[in-house]
């Protein structure tokens, strides 16, 4: 039966994409990538989504080999200026990933006035406008 370590090779290799390549476009060392191939050594759940990310695949697709749901799909790019206020506000990537999400529901749900990207602090405002959303929600 396929691990984990198993399909994260299969999909690497089908983008002929080398260890050092993944390794570099997920922000992992390649003996860490080369544990995983092996079996070596377990995954977070936070370095699985840098994975997934660098090579466009799913967490259902690499996590249990379902393919019930798109196997790939397009890579996340965090704007320089949300990765700087997320290094200020120590988010984890899976953190900041989900900020990137809330921006682009709300950005989704607006009309279709271009928008200017958002600049360090208005990343930080908006983080601090979700947490407290999230908050109120949970008070409920």
């Amino acid at each position: 039966m396929a691990t984990t370590g198993d399909r994260i090779r299969e999909v690497r290799e089908s983008l002929r994409m080398t260890q050092d390549d993944l390794a570099e476009k997920a922000g992992l060392s390649k003996g860490f990538i080369s544990d995983l191939e092996n079996d070596k050594r377990g995954i977070s759940s936070e370095n699985l989504l840098r994975i997934a990310n660098a090579v466009g695949a799913s967490l259902d697709y690499l996590q249990r080999g379902e393919t019930s749901a798109a196997v790939v799909r397009e890579s996340v790019v965090i704007p320089y200026e949300l990765s700087a206020a997320a290094e200020q506000l120590h988010l984890s990537y899976a953190q900041t990933l989900e900020l990137l999400d809330a921006y682009n529901s709300v950005v989704a749900r607006r009309s279709n006035l271009s928008r200017k990207p958002f600049n360090v602090e208005q990343w930080k405002q908006f983080h601090t406008a979700i947490q407290k959303v999230f908050s109120s929600s949970d008070d409920k």
